[in-house]
C-alpha cells in the first residue's frame, strides 16, 4: 500500500471522520462503522485532505484533466481544495466546477453552475467523499453533460471518493464503483478501501483501533452486505 494511503487512513482517525461502532446509514443498513467528511472543520485539515485527493487523483489518472467538478454541497469545498493542492503540489492549474441544488436567475454568474463553466473540450473527474448506493451520480452526470453543445464534447475521465466501502450497490452484487463505471464507461475510484483499512489497523496494524471484535462485527456486515 502506497505510504499516502496509510497516512490517509490515519489521518481520517485523527480528525473522527472515520469511526467504528454501530451505525445506521441512509439505506437503514447497520453499519460497524462510518465515514463523515463533513467532520473535516479547520484549514489544516481541509489543507491535508487536498492534498490526498490530489495525490489520489495524481496517481490514478495522470493529468488527462482539466476540471474538477464537485457536487453540490460536499462536493464543492472537496473541488476547490483539491484544485488549490493540485497546483501546489504538481504545478497545474485545474479549474473547480459545482452545480447548484436551485439555478441562479441573475447576476453575471446566473444558472445552474457554480465556478468554472464547464463547456466542449473538457475533461472532467468527478469528486465525492463517499458513495454507498451510487445514486448521487444519476443526478451528477446528466447535469454536466447538459453543458456539452455537441454529444461526447464534455469527457468525464473519472469520478474519486475518499473511501471506498465494498458493499454491494442496490440490485447489483457488484461494490458502488463498480457498477458507476460499468454503467457509464469511466473509472470510478477510492483514495482507499476498507480493505485497506483493515489491512492498515488490523491485519498490519496493533488492532487498538480495530479490535479482534470489531472485526468480527465487520466480517458480519460483508457476510451480508460485501460486494463480489
Amino acid at each position: 500500500m502506497e505510504d499516502y494511503k496509510k497516512e490517509f487512513i490515519n489521518f481520517m482517525l485523527e480528525c473522527q471522520v472515520l469511526k467504528f461502532g454501530s451505525f445506521t446509514l441512509k439505506s437503514g443498513r447497520q453499519s460497524p462503522f462510518f465515514m463523515n467528511a463533513g467532520a473535516y472543520v479547520s484549514g489544516s485539515q481541509l489543507k491535508r485532505l487536498g492534498e490526498y485527493y490530489a495525490k489520489a487523483i495524481h496517481d490514478i489518472f495522470k493529468e488527462d484533466f482539466n476540471v474538477f467538478f464537485g457536487p453540490a454541497y460536499k462536493g464543492i469545498p472537496l473541488a476547490v481544495v483539491t484544485s488549490i493542492a493540485y497546483s501546489e503540489l504538481y504545478g497545474k492549474e485545474i479549474k473547480y466546477c459545482s452545480d447548484r441544488k436551485e439555478e441562479k436567475d441573475h447576476g453575471a454568474d446566473k444558472g445552474s453552475l457554480l465556478g468554472y463553466k464547464i463547456k466542449d473540450g473538457d475533461k472532467v473527474v468527478i469528486i465525492e467523499d463517499v458513495t454507498t448506493s451510487g445514486k448521487s451520480i444519476e443526478e451528477t452526470y446528466p447535469k454536466i453533460k447538459a453543458q456539452e453543445s455537441t454529444p461526447g464534447g464534455i469527457k468525464i475521465v473519472g469520478e474519486i471518493v475518499s473511501l471506498d466501502r465494498r458493499e454491494r450497490a442496490p440490485d447489483s452484487t457488484k461494490s458502488a464503483l463498480e457498477t458507476i463505471s460499468q454503467k457509464y464507461g469511466f473509472p470510478a475510484k477510492a483514495i482507499v478501501s476498507m480493505d485497506d483499512v483493515v489491512d492498515a489497523l488490523y491485519t498490519n496494524g496493533d488492532k487498538t483501533v480495530i479490535t479482534d471484535e470489531i472485526k468480527k462485527e465487520i466480517d458480519s456486515y460483508y457476510k451480508e452486505w460485501g460486494c463480489q
